[in-house]
């Protein structure tokens, strides 16, 4: 791709036709991610558009002027004008994609998308999932040797990284930020030499033949696969849930409590996230009305401690929701008290979600033995039902999903990988 300067953007983007503008940063993940994606659609495209990037620090004032906040982020221009929408952080090949038909219409994006070649890439060992379980395990694979590659549909850091503060990770005396930490881990495992396919789709895995095909382009061959999918936040399935997600409805605290500064907010949960992401709400929030099903908390004693002492924190107790709703600014959470059943309404200004897990396995069309909560069976070694393919984290079937535990999981797997293949 062609870099150029703020003094040249005149000329290449606001003259140039039909445009893509990548701005970058350095020591950034997701633009690590996102330039081999440009570059391989630049072959594709770069008859049709321009394709450029602009570095963000050295180039202040542009970014400033266009209000570009993120790196990387994309622009895309068609004589002289911004056209369609941004993309900003892990940004997907389908997405880009996905904004280059409505610069070139959709019928020449597809017979040119139909010209691309797909191509297989041979590997010893693929892990699928880049969280603290699939990280530790790529890291101690590159050091025994071995062709490794780490395949994620979002990017480094798994879960952690979306936690405001770890406490009890062994080594450091100060809790740190998930995100930092979970940036850490990767940045290990990147230098260590392992390869990040990362922000990607998955559009096919073939778990006998140990193939995983992503972006509708690559297929990876391994030796061994291993699995390191994790889990994501359950869902209430109440009216209006799906409705006003991103809306109103959040399921990160880290991501979004900054945005409810001296405002009302509901937490509907008990369990230690719900306990402990209210703590940390309560940093920006003026009230915060932790709505639970049962009579008592779930979570730990020092977390409920904390809570109870908080005096922006007020319970409501063997209470469920039913449904959500939205008047202007306002949402409206109808709940069922579950002694009386009788049904009352709670306003607030947003709703954070935390009721639990569920593991990440819909790609693999049930081709696992799953224990009776749908999680992963392995043996000692983490060998699943399947030849070849490992699974680690908190996508296996275990009495304690924890960050140290996952990473023990990778531990035991690429070990006995090694063992195998090394």
């Amino acid at each position: 791709m062609k870099e150029i300067n703020e003094s040249d953007f005149e000329k290449e983007v606001l003259n140039g036709g039909n445009v893509l503008v990548d701005f970058y940063s350095t020591e950034c993940a997701p633009c690590e991610a996102v330039a081999p994606k440009l570059e391989g659609l630049e072959k594709l495209f770069g008859k049709e558009i321009k394709f450029v990037k602009i570095f963000r620090q050295g180039n202040r004032e542009l970014p400033d002027k266009l209000i570009v906040k993120s790196s990387p982020t994309l622009l895309f221009y068609q004589d002289g004008e911004e056209v369609c929408g941004r993309l900003a952080g892990g940004i997907k090949r389908s997405e880009i994609v996905r904004e280059l038909k409505h610069v070139l219409g959709k019928e020449k994006v597809t017979q040119i998308m139909a010209t691309q070649q797909p191509f297989v890439t041979d590997v010893d060992v693929a892990i699928l999932g880049a969280g603290p379980g699939g990280l530790t395990a790529g890291l101690y694979l590159c050091q025994a040797k071995i062709n490794t590659v780490l395949i994620d549909i979002a990017l480094p850091g798994g879960y952690v990284s979306t936690t405001h503060m770890v406490s009890n990770y062994p080594g450091f005396i100060d809790p740190q930020p998930g995100y930092l930490l979970g940036h850490n881990m990767s940045e290990q495992t990147k230098q260590c030499g392992t390869t990040y396919k990362v922000a990607v789709d998955v559009t096919k895995v073939d778990l006998q033949k140990k193939e995983i095909t992503i972006d509708n382009q690559e297929t990876i061959r391994a030796k061994r696969i291993v699995v390191a999918t994790g889990t994501s936040p359950n869902r209430m399935g109440i009216p209006g849930e799906v409705e006003f997600r991103g809306k109103g409805i959040s399921y990160c605290a880290t991501c979004d409590a900054k945005y409810f500064g001296d405002k009302e907010v509901i937490v509907i949960g008990g369990g230690n996230s719900a306990i402990e992401e209210a703590d940390f709400i309560s940093k920006f929030a003026s009230k915060i009305t932790i709505v639970h099903q049962f009579d008592q908390l779930q979570a730990n004693k020092t977390a409920q401690e904390k809570a109870f002492a908080n005096p922006k924190i007020s319970f409501l107790l063997s209470h469920e929701p039913r449904a959500i709703k939205k008047d202007g600014d306002k949402m409206i959470v109808e709940v069922e008290d579950m002694k009386t059943k009788e049904l009352k309404t709670i306003t607030a200004d947003g709703i954070f979600v935390f009721i639990g897990l569920k593991p990440n396995l819909e790609i693999f069309n049930n081709q696992f033995e799953l224990d009776e909560w749908g999680y992963i069976k392995t043996d000692e070694d983490k060998r699943t039902n399947i030849d070849g393919v490992f699974a680690v984290g908190d996508v296996t079937s275990k009495k304690y999903r924890q960050i140290t535990t996952a990473i023990a999981d990778g531990t035991i797997a690429a070990i006995s990988i090694t063992r195998e293949i090394g």
